[in-house]
C-alpha cells in the first residue's frame, strides 16, 4: 500500500493518511505484529515523521480504533421501515462485513491488543456496544425499556460480539447462516423474556403481527414447528385409578 510519489500534505491530511494505512495493516494482522517502520514504509514517509504526528504506536492505534469504532457503530444504523426480522438481518450482514474485513484488528481489540487496559480504548468499545443497544431499542420502538428487556438486548449484543470472535477462528460456519442464526437468537431471547414479563409479551406480539411468513422470524417458527413435530410423544402422568 505504498503511495509511490511523495508529496507534501497538510497536518490533518497526513494524520488521516496514517490512520488509514494503520487500519489497512491492522485488517490483515494483529496490531501487535505491525511496526511503526511498516506503517511508515506503507505511507511512504520516514519513521521519525510518523512520530511527528503521533507520539507512539499506542496513540496511532487509538486513533485508528476511533475511526474503526465509529464505522462499526454506524453499521447498526438502519431505517425503521419494514419487518424487524429483515432489518436485523441487514444489520447483521453489515456487522459481519466489518468483522470479515477487519478480522485481526477486530479480534485484537476484543481479545487483547496494544491498547488493552487503556481507558480510552475501553470507552470506545463501550460506545460501540451502547450504540448497538440504543439502535435495537429504537427498532423495538421502546424508549425506557423494562429491566428484563434491557437485559435481553444487552445480552444479544454481547452474543453477536462473542459469536463473531469465535467465527474468526476458523470461519467453519457459512457467514450467511450465522447472520440468520443471530437474528433467530434475538427472537428466541425475546420470546423467553416475554414468558416472564407481560410488557415484553406485548412488544413481541406487536413485532410478530408485522412479520411475514417468509421472513427471518417466520422461518424460525417453521423450524421450531418442524422440530416439535419430530420429537417423540412423552405420555403424561397417569391420573385415573386402575
Amino acid at each position: 500500500m505504498t503511495t509511490g510519489v511523495r508529496r507534501r500534505m497538510g497536518v490533518e491530511e497526513r494524520r488521516q493518511q496514517l490512520i488509514g494505512v494503520a487500519l489497512e495493516l491492522f485488517s490483515h494482522r494483529s496490531p501487535d505484529e505491525v511496526s511503526i517502520d511498516e506503517i511508515a514504509a506503507a505511507a511512504g514517509i520516514s519513521r521519525p515523521l510518523v512520530y511527528h504526528y503521533f507520539p507512539g504506536k499506542q496513540s496511532l492505534y487509538e486513533a485508528a480504533l476511533r475511526r474503526a469504532a465509529d464505522e462499526l457503530a454506524a453499521r447498526f444504523d438502519e431505517p425503521r421501515e419494514g419487518p424487524l426480522g429483515a432489518r436485523l438481518l441487514r444489520v447483521m450482514g453489515r456487522f459481519f462485513g466489518f468483522v470479515d474485513e477487519h478480522g485481526p484488528g477486530f479480534s485484537a481489540l476484543m481479545r487483547g491488543g496494544p491498547a488493552v487496559g487503556s481507558s480510552t480504548t475501553n470507552a470506545m468499545i463501550d460506545e460501540v456496544r451502547q450504540a448497538a443497544y440504543e439502535q435495537i431499542l429504537d427498532h423495538l420502538g421502546v424508549g425506557e425499556p423494562p429491566a428484563r428487556l434491557a437485559l435481553v438486548v444487552r445480552s444479544w449484543v454481547s452474543l453477536a460480539e462473542s459469536t463473531a470472535l469465535l467465527w474468526l477462528d476458523g470461519r467453519e460456519i457459512p457467514r450467511g447462516e450465522l447472520e440468520l442464526q443471530l437474528v433467530h437468537d434475538f427472537a428466541a431471547l425475546m420470546a423467553v423474556g416475554a414468558a416472564y414479563d407481560p410488557s415484553m409479551a406485548q412488544i413481541v406480539l406487536r413485532i410478530l403481527a408485522d412479520e411475514p411468513a417468509d421472513g427471518p422470524f417466520g422461518e424460525l417458527m417453521g423450524r421450531l414447528t418442524g422440530l416439535a413435530g419430530a420429537l417423540p410423544v412423552v405420555p403424561g402422568p397417569r391420573t385415573a385409578v386402575e
